[in-house]
């Protein structure tokens, strides 16, 4: 929890004062969207899924689970799986977050021409249609549950018909072929040997030539600020991943039968970590 606290300068009553506000403005649109872009997220951030595990946050380090499993009694997203009506704040709250980054993440990604890119866990699909508009000549597959794909908003967009599909599975079962694979803020959910066990599912998928681009805060090796420790707080609350360093995703890489192959910077929080099969040039 220590890589966490130096990152914002606020003082702790300033916190709560914070978080007093926060929870009322959640109360008065409680069961409405907020007015204006943000209204997704703000629910999403001040609902009692993100809060309520916060208290239980000494679990974490002693029982090796998340606070979220002890107060709702299961994983965080068997939990959204089996509560549709939460799930859908979720979504809606992460894909509306995902929307500030996703032009300037994909602007920076160096993507081949033509192929298929892979968005693994790509939720509603955000991420991918930028990807899809900078890359004229590239195909879509958004691969993600079904309760997740059915809010999906690929259609959305009629200059993307055509290229896109999608697939429904659990990406710790298998994924679907692809010349390019992304995962944006989706290893810092899970544990490393979860990590690497999807990884590995990429690796064996991935086509001749193709690369892994894990999208995700490479967070610095000391405890200098970054903005990515204090939402490593919240992570450690509802889930059991972290964010990570350059040699963790190396570490990582390499269980998996990768390569780090570089790491590109977006003007974003978020780095581009790109991995590829070990033994690639």
């Amino acid at each position: 929890m220590a890589r966490g606290t130096p990152t914002n300068g606020l003082s702790a009553s300033k916190k709560c004062r914070t978080i007093r506000r926060t929870s009322t403005s959640s109360r008065r649109y409680s069961g409405a969207r907020p007015p204006g872009t943000t209204g997704a997220a703000i629910l999403m951030l001040t609902g009692r899924t993100m809060w309520l595990p916060a208290g239980e946050m000494h679990r974490c380090p002693t029982d090796g689970t998340s606070a979220f499993e002890g107060v709702f009694g299961r994983p965080f997203f068997d939990h959204f799986a089996r509560d549709a009506d939460t799930a859908a704040v979720f979504h809606d709250g992460t894909a509306t977050m995902s929307d500030a980054e996703n032009q300037p993440v994909a602007a920076a990604a160096e993507l081949p021409e033509k192929g298929t890119v892979v968005d693994v866990g790509g939720g509603h699909g955000g991420f991918l249609a930028e990807v899809l508009r900078h890359r004229p000549g590239l195909r879509g597959v958004l691969h993600d549950a079904p309760h997740v794909l059915a809010g999906h908003r690929l259609a959305d967009d009629e200059d993307l018909t055509g290229r896109w599909s999608v697939a429904e599975g659990d990406f710790f079962t298998g994924v679907p072929g692809g010349d390019v694979y992304l995962l944006k803020r989706i290893l810092h959910d899970w544990r490393d040997d979860q990590c690497v066990a999807l990884l590995r599912n990429c690796r064996r998928a991935l086509r001749p030539g193709g690369r892994v681009l894990v999208v995700d805060a490479v967070v610095p090796e000391d405890a200098s600020p970054h903005r990515a420790k204090a939402l490593e707080l919240m992570t450690m609350a509802s889930l059991v991943g972290r964010e990570r360093t350059e040699a963790d995703f190396r570490a990582l890489f390499e269980a998996a039968g990768l390569r780090l192959a570089r790491s590109l910077p977006t003007s974003t929080v978020l780095d581009i970590v790109e991995g590829v099969p070990d033994g690639t040039a």
